[in-house]
């Protein structure tokens, strides 16, 4: 069974937006959701979000690379900005090659980065090649 936004909408949200990108969408129906780049190369799937407590906006959303030849599930924080919806084949997409998010910084389950520290966001959205929106102080 194919898992997706729309397979996960219990209620109701997506009914009738067709093939239209939604306006707003429900956070667990996008939980899972697979995240391709545009030559169609599977990425991973989206394991978490991560919302900026003070704007109330998600900042990122947290990628799950499944490691290859048994080695760990390697975690990548998005921007959310980088990410596109797409309502085709209902996934996200994000423009980076697997070679080039190879090389993105990395973290696992144990390691989390310190996500608030303004030198990691710049460089984070400088891979992404996003602007990096400042924080209401």
């Amino acid at each position: 069974m194919e898992t997706n936004y729309v397979s996960r909408d219990i209620y109701g949200i997506y009914k009738n937006s067709g093939s239209r990108s939604p306006t707003l969408m429900g956070a667990d129906t996008l939980l899972g959701n697979e995240v391709y780049n545009i030559a169609d190369e599977s990425l991973g799937t989206i394991k978490e979000f991560m919302i900026d407590m003070r704007t109330g906006r998600i900042s990122y959303a947290v990628l799950s690379v499944e490691g290859l030849a048994g080695s760990r599930e390697r975690l990548f924080a998005v921007p959310w900005q980088a990410l596109k919806v797409d309502t085709e084949h209902k996934r996200f997409t994000l423009n980076v090659s697997q070679d080039r998010l190879k090389s993105a910084p990395a973290f696992d389950r144990d390691h989390w980065p310190e996500m608030a520290n303004s030198s990691w966001e710049s460089d984070i959205h400088r891979f992404y090649g996003v602007t990096h929106t400042s924080r209401i102080q």
